[in-house]
This record gives C-alpha cells, structure tokens and sequence, in this order.
C-alpha cells in the first residue's frame, strides 16, 4: 500500500480464529486505530471488527517511526493478544505458534487483502459491503447494522461520531 491513497484493508486472523470476539481484543484494535491517527499516521473512513478479521477503509498518511502504520497495527495488536493470552489464557496460544526467524507466535495471517479505491462507486460498494458484514447469515451478530458497536455504520446513518480517528469518505483529498 502506498501512502496517502485509500485503501480497502481485509485482515484476518489465522485458521480464522474468532480470536477478536472471544478475548474480546476489539477494543485493542480500536486503541491501535486511535493510536496511529493521534500520530497522524492514518485517517480511517470506514471499518468493522468482526470476530475473526477486520475490514477497513483507510489512508496511511506517514510513518509510525521506522514501520507503516499497517506495520503497527498487525504488531501492536499481536503482542497485545500475546500477553493478554499468556496470562489468562496459555493454551489459547497454539493455534498460532509458528516457526519462523522472526517470531514464535502470528495471529494474523500473512495473506491479507489490500484494494486501492479509485471511485466515488466503489468506495460505497465497500462501505456497504462494510457496514452489511455483521448481519450476514453465518454471523447473525445484529439485526441493524448501526446496532453493531465495532463498526463504522452508525456513524454514516446518524453522524454520531464515536471514534477519534474516523473520518467521512466524503472528505477524502485525492485525485480519484
């Protein structure tokens, strides 16, 4: 991803865990996001926290010191669900125990999704696609999707802004 363009970002946690809704680990996203925008490294215009993946629209606008704010976010939030594991909850930890040089442990699966936005269309299509995931069949988490609290939804329906870092696509600067 290069910066200051906008982004559809999927992540997923490995095996497609529902790590996230289990431990609930939604608020240590929400803390990375908030994080990340107070250093102005990111600006996000839509997202969901599902149990086991992320969903976002956003811009990264610099670095977070050495590493990308996507960077940040996939290591904040793993020595996060890391330490939280390890002290409540050990065997927990080995579905994600891997064997590489750089780690022992890996949450998120290193595949993820990454879609350069060029349009006003394809922006919404995302957004709705977005905002329309928690009631989907399979999940059933909401009736409503401005029901659902890790979410970006209610924000669009009703302008209550409840999240620092998120913005309206709308105000978006590029050349799209």
């Amino acid at each position: 991803m290069h910066y200051n363009q906008l982004y559809f970002y999927t992540s997923t946690i490995r095996k497609w865990v529902p790590l996230i809704s289990q431990y609930h680990f939604e608020s240590v996203i929400i803390n990375s996001f908030n994080y990340l925008h107070t250093k102005n490294c990111i600006k996000v215009y839509g997202f969901v926290i599902m149990p086991n993946h992320i969903h976002l629209i956003w811009e990264m606008l610099r670095s977070n010191g050495r590493e990308s704010p996507l960077a940040s976010l996939m290591k904040f939030t793993a020595h996060e669900f890391e330490k939280y594991l390890r002290l409540h909850d050990p065997s927990a930890l080995e579905p994600f125990v891997v064997e590489w040089k750089s780690r022992k442990i890996n949450f998120w699966q290193p595949d993820s999704d990454e879609f350069l936005l060029v349009n006003e269309d394809t922006i919404l299509q995302k957004l709705i696609y977005i905002h329309n995931n928690p009631l989907q069949e399979h999940w059933n988490l909401v009736n409503d999707p401005i029901s659902y609290q890790w979410s970006s939804a209610r924000f669009y329906e009703t302008g209550e802004k409840n999240f620092s870092f998120l913005f309206d696509y709308r105000d978006y600067q590029s050349g799209y």
